[in-house]
């Protein structure tokens, strides 16, 4: 059945490819829907709301648009058509939606604690964490994958990087939940969430102000202490950008890694054939994630503004216009991926492993947290795969949560079996 709450919808042409796309990544299964837009027009434009979008469908084409500095957010400068507002209060300004200059300062910064030692410093741990959940899961038998493995791993991490204590993580967890909503363009919302996004971002501040006074005035091992202790002139840091990155880095570290562990629990649960590779041969699994991450990916559009006048394959573009790269189009380019609908957790191994993924982004834009989503992954995988030698899913079709650009289920009813 479908899981679609509400459909789309915005101003404009009733029979858009933009709003079919939306639409589209709110069901079970949107790749139907990709592959028939892409094979009738691989760049449709529409008029929504007094701008001109075009779908960007095929590999080379979100390569080029990811990567041009032609094509960036636009935020700051309100020519956005995504937020027109230029998201002055939903606090999710910062990496996600600022251009050089100011982006390349803000990722110097937070980039240190995504280095492969300080991630290093977190697997132990992570490990520990993982165990116990799985300990749990496997007792019970029958979980729900998302709340029981899913979230938690990923809840954890991130609360840690930013310092935040234990008993405050389902809080984090309800307003992540609220403002990953908000990510959705202002055109697919309704007044009432729209206003819910803004209210989350306003107690998320206020939690982060008390936060970072606490760490100011007794810092830890943690990234929002290190923020705030920087005092270089060059870099520093205004109250502002540090409680904008908080915000970021919470929404953008959590919903998007808790998509790819239940998508890809899912995905394994479909295809035992490809979990019982990975069981025999574990040095898969980096590969195997990669697979997930293209086959399936938590986001599904990456929205891009033109900042300055362009053309995309002989197609002219304004200042102003918005892109849309369909992340879940480009990534089953039949011209790029052979049999791009199989889920083949041996694509991205060997001395020749398929075309990269438009996933996490590419350039400049890349996303900072993807060796931190790759590590909880990877823990995660291997070691379900080692504890258990079933997984199995009920009858019925799964839960998606009633969104677009970040896709991901609402519940994974699973079955586990013990190794």
């Amino acid at each position: 059945m479908s899981t679609t709450a509400s459909a789309p919808h915005a101003a404009g042409d009733a029979g858009s490819p933009v709003l079919a796309a939306f639409a589209a990544a709110r069901e079970n299964d949107p790749y139907p829907a990709y592959r028939a837009i892409r094979a009738e027009d691989p760049l449709p434009g529409t008029d929504l709301g007094g701008h001109r979008i075009t779908l960007v469908t095929r590999h080379g084409d979100a390569g080029t648009v990811l990567s041009d500095p032609a094509f960036g957010h636009g935020y700051k400068d309100r020519i956005s058509p995504f937020r027109p507002d230029g998201d002055a209060d939903d606090g999710l300004e910062s990496l996600l939606r600022t251009d050089p200059p100011d982006h390349t300062r803000l990722r110097r910064l937070v980039s240190r604690a995504f280095t492969p030692a300080a991630l290093a410093g977190l697997a132990p741990d992570l490990t520990v964490y993982v165990n116990d959940l799985l300990d749990a899961a496997l007792a019970a038998g029958d979980v729900d994958a998302v709340a029981a493995l899913a979230r938690p791993v990923p809840l954890r991490m991130i609360c840690r990087l930013l310092g935040v204590p234990a008993v405050d993580e389902q809080i984090f967890c309800d307003w992540a939940e609220t403002l990953i909503r908000g990510v959705d363009p202002d055109f697919l919302q309704t007044p009432e969430e729209i206003a819910a996004r803004r209210r989350a971002a306003r107690e998320l501040d206020d939690y982060f102000r008390e936060l970072i006074a606490r760490l100011r005035a007794r810092p830890g091992d943690d990234l929002v202490s290190r923020l705030v202790s920087v005092h270089l002139e060059q870099d520093a840091l205004t109250g502002t950008e540090v409680l904008a990155l908080c915000a970021v880095l919470l929404v953008a570290g959590l919903e998007t890694t808790v998509n790819l562990i239940s998508g890809g629990i899912r995905a394994l649960a479909l295809h035992p054939e490809q979990a019982a590779l990975l069981r025999s041969d574990p040095s898969l699994v980096p590969a195997a994630i990669e697979e997930m991450l293209r086959h399936d990916p938590p986001v599904q559009f990456i929205p891009r503004t033109v900042l300055a006048d362009t053309e995309l394959d002989g197609r002219p573009l304004r200042r102003g216009d918005g892109v849309l790269v369909v992340t879940g189009s480009a990534n089953r380019d039949p011209d790029v991926f052979d049999d791009p609908d199989r889920f083949l957790v041996t694509r991205y191994a060997g001395v020749t492993p398929a075309a990269r993924h438009h996933t996490f982004g590419l350039g400049i834009h890349y996303c900072l947290g993807a060796p931190l989503a790759r590590m909880e992954t990877e823990i995660i995988f291997r070691l379900l795969l080692v504890r258990t030698r079933d997984l199995t899913l009920p009858p019925g079709e799964p839960t998606y949560r009633n969104q677009s650009v970040i896709r991901g289920l609402a519940t994974l009813p699973l079955h586990l079996v013990a190794a």
